[in-house]
């Protein structure tokens, strides 16, 4: 089979296509023929080598963390799914590969597609979906009613991000450019901020959550606008000590992430709320969930642009650009 593979960690945005062996499973796996999968900003963390703290690989390595596919085989002890079916993951963290025309994945990480989405849609959902998920369930422990700012939420993110928070019945507040605005509003969006034209931070105050899309230089101004004891989950800032320790790190990484991200923790404690760092994580239940809330609500993600397999490297410099208004897939 092919697959598009990295041999070392390099700032370059290049892969290699090559030709492998086609995965063998084992008794908890099944083997998925690959149908689509999503080029996300993580694809370029890891090949530049900037995560590799939280997870590091070893070579070649298959890139690529989102598919869509078919199942082609079935381990012996696997019960719920069968040849045939139609599935989607965001593949765990320590077995990526969805660059590839094949995939072996734990059945424990993946989940039946929604009906309502096609393969290239279904694709642009487990990775931004999942985190949208843990995020306001796991980290946040989201309340009725509560109000949630996703600055930054016009995007493939936001898209997944608001209807799952409204499911939750959270009242939601996102920013962004002015043409992500009717689209946004239509997904559940209770109200949209221009950054261009107004300063979210002169408008809102007495949040209860806000999950950072943005990074550290945005971090002080959210947290400005939480409440005492609200809670700032963020995905692209720095990794903390509570972090490494949800996580089950060794102790050297605890202290080291207690290092790095002492100063963001310092700085919410001084507003009296908390900071978090999110990473998200394979899980097969939630996104058998998510499913049933995409079906349910008729929800579509996203999409920005749809390469062929061939053109991979093309696909990652478009996500490397940070200008696409929703996700970018490559098909098989």
């Amino acid at each position: 089979m092919r697959a598009a593979q990295m041999q070392k960690y390099s700032k370059e945005l290049q892969l290699e296509m090559n030709n492998v062996k086609i995965p063998e499973i084992n008794s908890h796996e099944v083997l998925i023929k690959v149908k689509a999968a999503g080029v996300n900003p993580l694809d370029l963390l890891i090949l530049n080598g900037s995560i590799r703290m939280i997870a590091d690989y070893d070579f070649p390595l298959t890139l690529g963390n989102e598919l869509s596919g078919v199942i082609e085989a079935v381990g012996e002890d696997v019960v719920d799914f069968q040849v045939g079916d139609h599935v989607y993951t965001r593949l765990p963290i320590n077995k990526i590969g969805a660059f590839a025309e094949y995939a072996a994945v734990n059945e424990e990480a993946i989940s039946k597609m929604p009906k309502n989405l096609s393969f290239i849609e279904a694709a642009a959902v487990p990775l931004t979906a999942l985190t949208a998920y843990q995020a306001l369930n796991d980290v946040l422990n989201a309340q009725l009613n509560a109000k949630l700012f996703i600055p930054g939420g016009t995007g493939g993110f936001g898209a997944m991000a608001i209807p799952i928070a409204k499911s939750m019945g959270l009242y939601v507040i996102t920013s962004g450019s002015e043409r992500g605005r009717s689209r946004t509003l239509s997904i559940g969006a209770d109200k949209f901020i221009n950054y261009k034209e107004e300063n979210y931070a002169d408008i809102l105050s007495n949040i209860d959550y806000v999950i950072d899309t943005l990074g550290t230089k945005e971090i002080k101004k959210e947290l400005n606008v939480l409440k005492p004891q609200g809670k700032l989950v963020s995905l692209k800032a720095l990794p903390n000590y509570r972090f490494a320790v949800d996580n089950n790190f060794p102790s050297w990484k605890k202290l080291l992430f207690g290092l790095v991200g002492a100063r963001l923790d310092i700085l919410a404690a001084r507003h009296k709320n908390e900071y978090h760092f999110l990473f998200v994580r394979a899980n097969g239940r939630q996104l058998q969930e998510i499913t049933n809330l995409v079906e349910n609500e008729n929800i579509t993600p996203s999409i920005d642009s749809i390469y062929n397999f061939d053109d991979i490297n093309k696909a990652l410099l478009k996500v490397s650009t940070g200008h696409s208004q929703g996700k970018v897939i490559v098909t098989f």
